[in-house]
């Protein structure tokens, strides 16, 4: 009877790609047990592998690498070694190893020969008897982390010694690859003449490193180099460079790679590669990002279909390929990678219904991940991406971008928000920096001639307009003395153009014939100036609010939280806050770790805390998600015999936009605004919310997150019935 083996290995930095799912995956589909070892938290292990902590065999957060390569493979070399010393007959396997069929080996070393001539041995597949004499060695001589191997070469040992004897004596992570490796495997396995030990060639090499790019040929050409003695199959991580490449992340149509994946349902674009040492590749990107939801995925450049896919795969987003030259303008003809990479998405199953393409700047409109690869910043001049920073990047939007030595492109966003390096590679003798650029709180916008003419044209000759520091200002519009609605900024409104801008909730306020009060801030100042609350003051003390049956304070976040606060000008007013902030006084909220813009203002006073002033309201309507938990316990409180909690539960702080997308923001507003909405209303409106995609994705995984696997797969059957839901079909695969 064949001997039953374990077979282990390691994994750092983060989620797996693909191809580690695959290799991982082959062992569990031939029933092989293996295990896998990390050091944190890996989100997308295949089902069937264990999974244990790194620290029972090395305890330790010093990960050493190779410097020369940024590789955590000196690590792995010296993992391995401990791991099999600890687990008595356990093989280890890299994470590239495929099983093409159980090893079953009686004996306790298990190892093979890389090349041709039988002499160097690598150590991918390593298996050694936990208490043999080579073991014991290659532990003791990776005790002393600057010792010289004696089977380096002659003129790389007397370089070493001579640096050692000058008192600066080399680390093993600048020494060469491999010196922990397969070099000091095949040094020690030739000094204890173990070379009968050793599996021939194509045990675990038969396709070598020399001709690893066979697996992205025909699948027909390393079939044909494989043998009735395969086991296991290196397929070589340095693949991942050629795919990242020049396959967008993927294996190539037809390739072996590909063939291996369909057969083990590894669903690739789900995983995307993410370079391997200082290699970055676009699809990894998406690790990045630090959103819990994105809607809306939008590349300027072209450079970024892997990492549209892989966004799509994660986010199950929109997709906007943005077509502009050189200098940020629509060309006259459309461009020929457009339709190109519009093809590339629907051929892995991207919905064509969430793909758009956009060839007017009019048209643009706010995304939460914008790519600008190999763009604006690198190969075009960094001045031409001002309009799609003003257009296309919301509060929360996370753009990724390449940015050139010389190319003045970080002085240039220093104005915008804050960059963060994630990789750096050179390119033409030339530096290149991808980075993770997030909008900061926007400079305070004045007030300017522009702005108020079109500000006075708007209130006409009954109205006014009333203009005030950091860019503050009352417009009033009159229409009917029945309702008026004050409403507020949103954080996203006051980073658009002053001539586009237009009091929150303009448009739809307009088509009711309601009288208006809008006001407009100049940035993120949550309406601290005290200019704001001498407005009110004289606005309550002159009568006018009392020249309306009804007023009603509106807004959303920022605004919310001033529609709230502001309340107490009106007496008996109504309040509809969307996802308001009670406050923003670390004093009183220490849990609150956004908006650090205005952490130094004022917060206190007769307009200060929202949660207690509005009590004297008539009634405040707070809409907020109760999963989402910055928001939750700011609407908490709100305690007031006045407040109706009306939650929506799995839609995000970016509710407006999630209603909306329902069909069910309109109605809920206008019967907030009307006085009208109550409970039975508001909850029956929202059962849209059943055959919306995001609620539906969002319920599905916070039962398989819950562990209820089985309530899980009853719910996807069910989503997939009344409609296609990619993110949920997904998830059913996986369970």
């Amino acid at each position: 009877m064949a001997r039953e083996r374990e077979v282990g290995t390691l994994w750092i930095g983060g989620a797996l790609s693909w191809m580690e799912q695959l290799c991982l995956k082959s062992f569990v589909d031939q029933g092989q047990k293996i295990t896998l070892f990390s050091y944190e938290e890996i989100p997308n292990v295949p089902e069937g592998v264990i999974h244990r902590d790194g620290r029972e065999v090395i305890d330790t957060d010093d990960f050493i690498k190779y410097e020369s390569k940024d590789s955590f493979a000196l690590f792995a070399d010296l993992f391995r070694l401990h791991m099999i010393k600890q687990n008595p007959g356990m093989i280890w396997i890299d994470t590239d190893v495929y099983c093409h069929r159980p090893m079953e080996y009686d004996s306790d070393y298990v190892m093979g020969f890389e090349l041709p001539g039988e002499y160097r041995v690598n150590n991918a597949v390593l298996g050694l008897p936990a208490d043999s004499l080579i073991l014991n060695d290659m532990l003791s001589f990776t005790e002393d982390r600057y010792s010289v191997a004696p089977f380096l070469p002659k003129k790389k040992q007397k370089e070493f010694r001579a640096a050692r004897e000058a008192g600066h004596p080399v680390h093993v992570s600048q020494q060469p690859w491999g010196v922990w490796g397969p070099m000091m495997v095949t040094h020690f396995t030739h000094a204890h003449g173990l070379t009968d030990k050793v599996q021939p060639l194509d045990a675990f090499y038969p396709v070598t490193f020399r001709n690893r790019m066979k697996f992205l040929q025909r699948a027909s050409v390393a079939e044909g180099m494989i043998s009735e003695r395969t086991t296991a199959l290196h397929l070589w991580a340095s693949n991942k460079r050629e795919m990242g490449k020049r396959h967008d992340g993927l294996p190539p149509k037809g390739s072996y790679l590909e063939m291996l994946t369909a057969r083990h349902g590894i669903r690739v674009r789900e995983a995307p590669l993410k370079g391997r040492g200082k290699s970055a590749f676009q699809g990894g990107l998406v690790d990045e990002i630090t959103l819990d939801q994105v809607e809306s995925f939008a590349d300027l450049s072209g450079q970024a279909r892997s990492l549209a896919l892989a966004a799509h795969g994660r986010f199950d987003c929109q997709v906007q390929i943005v077509d502009v030259n050189n200098e940020g303008q629509p060309p006259e003809k459309q461009s020929e990678w457009v339709d190109e990479y519009r093809q590339f998405l629907l051929d892995n199953e991207v919905p064509k219904e969430k793909i758009s393409i956009i060839r007017d700047l009019g048209a643009l409109r706010p995304v939460d991940v914008l790519a600008n690869l190999r763009g604006f910043g690198d190969g075009r001049k960094v001045k031409y991406l001002k309009p799609f920073l003003d257009g296309m990047m919301h509060s929360d939007t996370q753009m990724f971008m390449d940015i050139r030595k010389g190319s003045g492109a970080f002085p240039f966003l220093r104005d915008y928000g804050e960059s963060e390096i994630l990789s750096t590679r050179e390119e033409n003798a030339k530096e290149v920096r991808r980075v993770r650029f997030a909008r900061s709180a926007p400079s305070i916008v004045q007030n300017d001639d522009t702005w108020d003419a079109i500000a006075r044209r708007l209130a006409g000759e009954d109205g006014f307009y009333r203009p005030g520091p950091e860019g503050h200002s009352f417009l009033y519009v009159p229409r009917s003395r029945d309702t008026l609605v004050v409403t507020f900024d949103n954080l996203d409104i006051t980073m658009t153009k002053r001539e586009d801008r237009r009091p929150w909730g303009y448009s739809f306020i307009e088509a009711q014939g309601w009288s208006m009060l809008g006001v407009l801030a100049g940035g993120w100042t949550w309406y601290r100036e005290p200019w704001v609350a001498e407005q009110f003051d004289d606005l309550r003390d002159s009568g006018f609010f009392k020249q309306f049956k009804r007023v009603v304070f509106y807004g959303a976040s920022m605004g919310g939280y001033a529609a709230c606060a502001f309340s107490p000008a009106a007496p008996g007013a109504d309040v509809v806050a969307i996802s308001p902030q009670s406050t923003v006084d670390k004093s009183v909220v220490p849990w609150e770790s956004r908006y650090k813009a205005v952490w130094d203002r004022d917060f206190t006073g007769r307009y200060g805390d929202a949660a207690e002033v509005s009590r004297a309201a008539r009634r405040v309507s707070i809409l907020y998600d109760p999963y989402e938990p910055l928001d939750a316990s700011h609407a908490a409180r709100f305690t007031n015999d006045n407040v109706q909690h009306l939650r929506a539960p799995l839609l995000g702080h970016r509710l407006g936009t999630s209603l909306q997308q329902m069909g069910i923001l309109n109605p809920i507003i206008l019967g907030a605004l009307s006085g009208d909405l109550g409970q039975n209303e508001y909850y029956r409106l929202l059962r849209a919310r059943r055959d919306a995609p995001r609620y539906q994705r969002e319920l599905f995984n916070r039962a398989v997150e819950s562990g209820h696997k089985r309530l899980a797969r009853r719910l996807g059957e069910w989503v997939l019935t009344r409609n296609e839901n990619p993110a949920v079909r997904r998830g059913l695969r996986k369970l």
